[in-house]
C-alpha cells in the first residue's frame, strides 16, 4: 500500500489547513496532488492546481470532469459569512458539488476526509461540556459541520469508500489570507505593539484569560488527517485532534510577549476589529522601515477572528484520546508551536 501511488484532491489548498496537508502528501512520496480553490495556485511536481467556484454546481461538474483518478478526497473549503444561519446554504453546496462531481466518475474512490471543529459542540455559541468528546449530543441547528457530515453518511450508504470527520481546536499556521489564522493576528498586533512603544495587553473579554485553552498545529493535523484517511480501523468515524496539551492564556501571553521582547499589561478589553483598524497606514510604514515582504494590511489581520477567539471566557477543550486510543500519537507543545510560527513569519519577512 506504501508504494502504490495514491491521488488526493485536497479542496480548499490554500487555506492554513488546506496548505500544510499539501505539504504533508507531497512529502510521503506515494501521493499525487490536485489542489482546488477559486484562486488557483502554481504547479510542482507531484500538485496540480485547479482554479473553481465550488458554489457554481455546473461549473465544478465541467471543471472537475477529468478527475476519473482521484482515490481520496481532503475537504477543507470554508466560505465565511456574516452570521451562523447564512454559513449553511454556501458550505453545504461546496462540499456537494465536489462530491457530486467526482464521486461518479473517480471509481477507484477510497475516502473522503471531512475538515469540521468544534462547532459541531456548540462551542461557538457559548460555555460547552468539555471536555467534548465524539459522542456527544448535537445541539439545535443550523450547523453546517453537522450537515456536511450527514450528507456524507448519506452519500456513503452502500459504497466501497469511507469517510472520516476531523475535529481540530484552533488551527495554528502560517498561511497568509486565511479567515482563521491566530498566530498570525498576535504576531501582527505584537509587532504593531512594539512599534508604538506599548506592553502587549491581551485584548479579550474579561474572564477569557483565565480560562481553559487548547490548539492544534497545521502539520499534526495533517498528519492526523491522513493517518485517518488511509487506516481502515478509523472508517466512517469522528476525530478530535488537538496538539495533547492545555493552556491559559494568562500563563501563556507573558512569555508570548517576551518572544517579542514586550512588556506586558493588565488585561484590557479592546475588540480588535476596532482598534486595529487604522493601523494600515502605519503597518506600510513599518513594512518599508523593515524590508517586509509588500503584504496588503487587510491580508495579514483578521481581526474578527482574533476577537471571537479571545471572547471564549469559558473552557475550550475537547478529548483527544480516541485518535491516540486508535494509533495516532503524535503531539506539539503548544508554546514551542507560536515561536516555530513566528520564526517562520519572520523568515519569510511578513514581520519585523
Amino acid at each position: 500500500m506504501d508504494n502504490i501511488k495514491q491521488t488526493a484532491l485536497v479542496v480548499g489548498a490554500n487555506g492554513v489547513i488546506g496548505t500544510n496537508l499539501v505539504e504533508h502528501l507531497l512529502s510521503l512520496g506515494n501521493w499525487e496532488v490536485i489542489g482546488l480553490s477559486r484562486k488557483g495556485g502554481v504547479d510542482k511536481p507531484g500538485l496540480q492546481h485547479i482554479g473553481v467556484d465550488l458554489l457554481d454546481a455546473a461549473q465544478s461538474k465541467e471543471q472537475l470532469s477529468h478527475l476519473t483518478g482521484v482515490t481520496h478526497i481532503f475537504y477543507s473549503a470554508y466560505q465565511d459569512r456574516p452570521s451562523w444561519a447564512e454559513l449553511m446554504a454556501p458550505n453545504l453546496a461546496m462540499l456537494v458539488n465536489a462530491v457530486e462531481a467526482v464521486e461518479p466518475i473517480a471509481k477507484g474512490l477510497q475516502h473522503i476526509s471531512l475538515m469540521q471543529g468544534y462547532k459541531v459542540y456548540g462551542a461557538h455559541l457559548g460555555p460547552f461540556k468539555t471536555p467534548a468528546r465524539e459522542s456527544d449530543a448535537g445541539h439545535m441547528p443550523p450547523e453546517f459541520n453537522v450537515d456536511q457530515q450527514q450528507y456524507l453518511e448519506r452519500k456513503q450508504a452502500g459504497k466501497s469508500w469511507s469517510w472520516s470527520a476531523i475535529r481540530p481546536s484552533v488551527v495554528g499556521g502560517t498561511a497568509l489570507g486565511n479567515p482563521m489564522n491566530l498566530a498570525l493576528s498576535i504576531a501582527v498586533y505584537a509587532s504593531i505593539s512594539k512599534e508604538l512603544g506599548l506592553p502587549l495587553r491581551f485584548p479579550g473579554k474579561p474572564g477569557a484569560y483565565d480560562k481553559l485553552m487548547e490548539m492544534t498545529d497545521a502539520g499534526l493535523l495533517a498528519k492526523a488527517t491522513v493517518w485517518a484517511a488511509t487506516n481502515a480501523a478509523a472508517a466512517n468515524q469522528a476525530f478530535n485532534i488537538t496538539n495533547g496539551d492545555l493552556f491559559r492564556w494568562n500563563e501563556l501571553w507573558p512569555r508570548l510577549a517576551q518572544y517579542f521582547g514586550l512588556d506586558v499589561a493588565p488585561p484590557l478589553h479592546m475588540p480588535l476589529q476596532s482598534v486595529m483598524a487604522d493601523k494600515g497606514p502605519l503597518w506600510q510604514g513599518m513594512q518599508e522601515r523593515y524590508g517586509l515582504a509588500s503584504h496588503s494590511y487587510a491580508q495579514l489581520s483578521n481581526w474578527g477572528f482574533g476577537d471571537f477567539v479571545f471572547s471564549w471566557d469559558y473552557d475550550f477543550f475537547a478529548d483527544g484520546s480516541k485518535a491516540r486510543r486508535m494509533g495516532f500519537h503524535e503531539y506539539v507543545d503548544t508554546e514551542e508551536m507560536f515561536y516555530r510560527l513566528f520564526d517562520e513569519l519572520r523568515e519569510r519577512k511578513v514581520i519585523p
